[in-house]
């Protein structure tokens, strides 16, 4: 099965806005994290039905949007930002004000809803799989996989963005990216393995200083253990990733899923024999690619010359 969907999973830069169904279940401490707003339809329900449920259980316990906001650490705003479904909750907050109300739990069982709203819908079902993977593989182009991507240099794509995005457009999207990288430090940890081709490592995307953030990023990131990072030199004359850019997810059930972006227009692919083509696909791109040592050196090189 293959849902085809508008993209804005971090990667590419899209617009249009379809779910992608198929039955998927699905923060900052100073409000940092807590600035994304809902855009699509659905979301936009959720987050709302969630809100006024925050204000009833409020109101019941008789406090008022500051004395409330000082005890979960916000301000009377963004109180009312959060009950008027503007803003969404990190789940820290969700559980904090869920203790502070004595909701015995009634606003915890709207966490993953209320976090599944902090992406448009057609990215919701890859989000919930980058959740679940015990194995993520990707080769990346023309853009650096969204995550691995520094702030900074999500900064600099999103800017680019033609006609502009709005800066509140923008902030969503920036924080429910830095929350996909959530990956990273999950236990179990997955495996995770990233093909960048050359070209990007050179485009100066936010300028030179982002670019040199970005590249330093990669380098600590790649000391993982569970991570590997590789790239497709430019003189490569074999490159199987000519097609263009994909990411391939395994579960723990061993079902494998495949995302793939071109021209505004994301595909989430469910068919078993997708995945099996699209991961031997990518052992293929990963074969023709430098090694990890030499992927490190190489990007180290980039950096002294900048």
């Amino acid at each position: 099965m293959t849902e085809r969907t508008g993209s804005d999973g971090g990667d590419g830069e899209a617009t249009a806005v379809v779910s992608v169904g198929d039955g998927w279940e699905g923060g900052g401490e100073d409000g940092a994290g807590d600035g994304r707003r809902p855009e699509d339809g659905a979301a936009k329900g959720v987050v709302a039905a969630f809100g006024q449920t925050l204000k009833t259980l409020r109101l019941r316990e008789g406090l008022d949007r500051g004395e409330f906001g000082n005890r979960i650490g916000y301000s009377a705003s963004t109180v009312a930002s959060f009950e008027q479904g503007r803003r969404i909750p990190s789940p820290r907050t969700i559980e904090r004000a869920d203790e502070v109300l004595q909701a015995g739990g009634l606003l915890c069982l709207w966490k993953e809803e209320v976090e599944r709203a902090q992406y448009p819908v057609f990215f919701q079902g890859m989000a919930t799989l980058e959740k679940e993977a015990i194995e993520l593989v990707s080769y990346s182009m023309p853009v650096i996989n969204g995550l691995l991507q520094t702030e900074e240099y999500m900064r600099g794509l999103l800017g680019m963005r033609r006609p502009p995005l709005e800066e509140e457009t923008i902030e969503q999207r920036v924080a429910a990216r830095l929350a996909r990288q959530d990956i990273f430090d999950r236990r179990p940890a997955p495996f995770l393995s990233f093909v960048l081709d050359e070209s990007i490592l050179r485009r100066p995307y936010g300028g030179k200083a982002a670019l040199r953030g970005q590249l330093e990023h990669l380098l600590l990131v790649g000391q993982k253990r569970n991570v590997e990072i590789q790239v497709m030199p430019l003189d490569r004359e074999d490159n199987a990733g000519v097609n263009g850019p994909f990411t391939v997810v395994t579960r723990k059930d061993g079902k494998k899923f495949v995302y793939a972006e071109a021209r505004g227009i994301g595909a989430l692919q469910t068919d078993a024999e997708q995945g099996v083509l699209a991961a031997a696909l990518y052992g293929i791109i990963r074969s023709q690619a430098l090694s990890p040592r030499e992927s490190t050196e190489f990007i180290e090189r980039l950096l002294g010359s900048l």
